[in-house]
């Protein structure tokens, strides 16, 4: 971070740039490293995913059902939460996390009013996720859910995937929530190579420019916050002006398109290999740590809950940064989720074997052990 920030436009640019990946990668998520003592802080962290998730998609919804929410095709019938217009992916995201939560516990061994509470909430979450339009956390969210279903065993992946089809059947047949425009939406996943809509269009380009970028200075990059700078230089004429801005309290304007809309792209063109490596290098790590103490869970049998939430959680970020990058009020969410995949993967086992040994069983077993 610090050779991409002396690489930027300003010294204000890069000590801005600097500061807000330290605050994202780093700084939040030791933070909530160092608060967490137990499962119990995790669980409780996860319900209040879940609850923001409950909050912002309640508040979605009413924008879809009301027309109040950011334009979508000429109507503002897209829901953004409290995030506005500015941030279309806000509230999906919160909404998608709080999924990949409540899919975790619904999946743990918990008490069954929990596990059946978190299931209810996952299937509701599911209506907000469908009308935010955003095709990044539906690919996103349904590889993670998946995951974490055939983690947690194949019987419960059996037993839930038919209760998501039941409650499929029963929002779209029974309550007709499938529009036309959210099945335009959805068919327009695989269109993007045959007849792509302007929005992939402009994302194919800024792709094809941040490589280019990273071709010209393949070790260290373009520098911090300086995409924007370098992106005429290497787009074509097919990427357009920006995208169009209104709606939920937003008057008609247009936003300029300043980043690749790809996390790895964003990382590779301004920080080059060793900014990439250095970032996605450590996110692996942590899967690895998370995975291999999801492992340990399923034979101890106790804390699965929190296994598949830290697995999926970082899980879903590793693929919805495909498709999109950090920015807005969201972010915070990402750091958080950083810290829950931490703390599980590297200090879970420890904090499991400190509450051991503060019973009475783990005292004597540990006096006979010396």
């Amino acid at each position: 971070l610090a050779v991409a920030a002396m690489g930027a436009a300003s010294p204000a640019a890069g000590l801005g740039g600097m500061a807000r990946y330290l605050q994202v990668f780093v700084l939040v998520p030791a933070a909530v490293l160092v608060l967490l003592r137990g499962r119990a802080d995790f669980r409780v962290l996860a319900w209040s995913f879940v609850g923001l998730a409950l909050w912002q998609g309640a508040v979605g919804v009413h924008q879809y059902v009301t027309g109040t929410g950011a334009s979508y095709q000429g109507e503002t019938v897209r829901a953004v939460g409290t995030f506005g217009a500015q941030d279309v992916m806000g509230m999906a995201t919160a909404v998608a996390l709080g999924v990949v939560c409540a899919t975790g516990l619904a999946l743990g061994r918990t008490p069954s009013w929990q596990r059946a509470a978190a299931a209810g909430c996952a299937v509701v979450l599911l209506v907000p996720l469908a009308v935010s339009f955003s095709r990044g956390a539906w690919i996103a969210t349904v590889l993670t859910c998946a995951v974490q279903l055939a983690l947690a065993g194949l019987r419960r992946a059996l037993k839930a995937g038919a209760a998501v089809v039941a409650a499929g059947v029963i929002l779209v047949g029974g309550f007709g929530v499938g529009t036309a425009m959210l099945q335009e939406r959805i068919d327009s996943i695989t269109q993007v190579a045959d007849a792509p809509d302007q929005s992939v269009v402009d994302r194919y380009t800024l792709w094809a420019s941040a490589v280019g970028m990273w071709r010209e200075q393949p070790l260290t990059g373009v520098g911090l916050k300086n995409f924007p700078e370098y992106r005429d230089g290497h787009a074509t004429l097919a990427l357009s002006s920006g995208s169009d801005i209104e709606g939920a309290g937003e008057t008609y304007h247009k936003q300029a398109l300043l980043s690749p809309h790809s996390m790895y792209l964003l990382v590779l063109s301004e920080q080059g290999l060793l900014g990439f490596c250095a970032l996605v290098g450590s996110w692996l790590a942590l899967l690895v740590c998370a995975v291999r103490a999801l492992g340990r869970a399923r034979r101890d049998g106790a804390g699965l809950d929190c296994a598949l939430i830290a697995c999926g959680l970082l899980l879903w970020q590793l693929v919805d940064y495909v498709y999109g990058d950090i920015g807005g009020p969201s972010t915070v969410l990402t750091g958080v989720a950083l810290g829950l995949t931490a703390w599980w993967g590297l200090t879970e086992r420890t904090a499991a074997d400190t509450t051991r040994r503060d019973t009475l069983p783990g005292r004597v077993e540990e006096a006979v052990a010396r």
